[in-house]
């Protein structure tokens, strides 16, 4: 279980990171799919780096937080066959890892960088219209969809795979 809430936090600061790198080192609108689309429309594209060497740093630590959550999955994978996991026990693991991180990025992302210490607004000031006077961000609909059934369903399919390997 303590592995499992380590996996938990360590997935969520990769997340952290790949934000960071996405909005104030890379600066491309691409990353931003997941935005409303009311301030989709007013980004402007950022053709100049922020410092020179900004986007290096921002990809870097891209890659980086991508070979974080890889690890997540590998370690969670590689100890859940060492301990000799059943279904029940990988789905646990999995549900949580995503409960803790789902809800990591609805407190912390949407409620406080986004609407409370204005993060993304500090990086692109055109889309302060967009979320001005918004007590939480524009996707609780979306969140609650995936907190509540895509996150559960793909931790049971998750677990369903790695539970064959385990009786094959």
């Amino acid at each position: 279980m303590l592995l499992t809430i380590f996996l938990a936090v360590v997935f969520c600061g990769a997340i952290t990171l790949m934000l960071l790198s996405a909005v104030a080192f890379i600066q491309n609108t691409k990353f931003f799919s997941s935005a409303p689309k009311e301030a989709q429309e007013v980004l402007k594209p950022r053709d100049r780096e922020l410092f020179y060497g900004a986007r290096t740093i921002g990809w870097t630590l891209m890659v980086f937080s991508i070979l974080m959550i890889l690890g997540v999955g590998i370690v969670s994978i590689w100890d859940g066959f060492r301990s000799g996991f059943a279904f029940r026990q990988f789905f646990l693991r999995f549900v949580l890892i995503f409960t803790i991180y789902k809800l990591y990025d609805m407190i912390c992302f949407d409620y406080f960088l986004l609407c409370r210490f204005r993060f993304f607004q500090y990086y692109y000031p055109e889309v302060e219209e967009v979320y001005q006077n918004r007590k939480y961000g524009f996707n609780l609909k979306s969140q609650l969809l995936k907190l509540l059934v895509l996150f559960p369903a793909a931790s049971a399919l998750a677990a369903w795979v790695c539970a064959s390997f385990m009786g094959a």
